[in-house]
């Protein structure tokens, strides 16, 4: 199973071949290098999904060359965390891909449970919540998954249907999370929730930092702009000081690729002007960054394009479906 796993990924990066294309001056990377194989005895991180909430492509979009060529389609932003010496797995946001991501945790860590052992939601955002559907009992009738949200968001769940339905059948267990308490799932691997400005017409909107034995991990999919974070008390670059790997919004490249539109009210920082603001970052700070959730108008989900280039030359990286990042040494 492991093994089929791995020959899936070796076709996606033959398929994206980021790695091949960064250029030398990235600087050092060996610390926080990506593993190539599927780590045994220690806690790791998967990427199962690096689209916006709708996907690539998008539904009624159909002129994107992903219609025509699955090479080029990406699944919703979601994360996947391992821990093989509990057997235990976990993933972070449940999306409208549930099926495939679940499918994809599965063949890299079977278990005789086929749900996983929990789910972490940020926000009530259709991309970021609906695949709950899929523990119903039109689906996998699953039984008390446990579904870690905020307050707000554990009450909108709870109090409007569909959702609340998972609960009375028991298909899901809510924990309510509080932000900056970390979350214990197992020896030295913990998860924490803090919270992060964006829109809020349902439920708070929160981020992850999560922590194994060596190495940690931080998942912002969504926020405003880093700007309106400082203005809260909170700067991005003391966030990507104090971990490993830092998944961080990329949803739109830069102003104008949607034609037509203003986008520069758009609440999403743009990766270019994340680079500019981290350009005086050390190497090593910058070799951190994996830009996701994009959408499907952003250039820089094409490996051979002019934006992936000019990330991967200012010393960042694009997340891909299917990297692995170890939390243990």
């Amino acid at each position: 199973m492991i093994f089929s796993f791995l020959m899936w990924l070796l076709l996606l990066s033959c398929q994206t071949s980021e790695v091949s294309e960064a250029p030398a001056e990235m600087g050092k990377r060996e610390e926080i290098e990506m593993v190539s194989e599927v780590p045994e005895d220690q806690p790791f991180v998967v990427v199962l999904g690096v689209a916006q909430d709708a996907g690539i492509p998008q539904a009624g979009a159909y002129s994107h060359p992903g219609w025509e060529d699955e090479a080029l389609r990406r699944r919703v932003v979601c994360l996947g965390l391992v821990d093989p010496r509990s057997g235990k797995r976990w993933m972070f946001e449940a999306t409208p891909d549930f099926r495939g991501q679940l499918h994809d945790l599965h063949q890299l860590a079977p278990r005789e449970r086929t749900v996983p052992d929990g789910i972490f939601l940020t926000h009530a955002h259709i991309g970021h919540y609906t695949g709950l559907m899929f523990l119903g009992h039109e689906s996998i009738g699953a039984d008390g998954v446990a579904v870690y949200a905020m307050p707000k968001m554990h009450d909108f769940l709870s109090t409007n249907g569909p959702w609340d339905q998972l609960v009375r059948y028991g298909n899901v267990d809510l924990h309510a999370l509080a932000a900056d308490r970390a979350e214990e799932l197992g020896e030295d691997l913990s998860v924490t929730a803090f919270l992060v400005p964006h829109r809020q017409e349902y439920s708070e909107v929160v981020g992850y930092r999560i922590d194994g034995p060596d190495q940690s991990a931080l998942f912002i999919p969504d926020i405003d702009s880093w700007e309106e974070w400082d203005d809260l008390g909170t700067r991005i670059e003391d966030m990507i000081a104090s971990v490993d790997f830092a998944y961080l919004d990329a949803t739109f490249y830069a102003n104008g690729e949607i034609p037509g539109r203003d986008m520069s009210g758009f609440p999403h920082p743009f990766i270019r002007h994340s680079m500019e603001r981290f350009a005086d970052l050390p190497e090593s700070e910058k070799a951190k960054v994996r830009f996701i959730h994009l959408n499907h108008t952003n250039p820089a989900q094409y490996a051979d394009s002019e934006a992936r280039a000019a990330i991967l030359a200012a010393g960042f990286r694009v997340a891909e479906q299917g990297e692995i990042v170890e939390l243990g040494m």
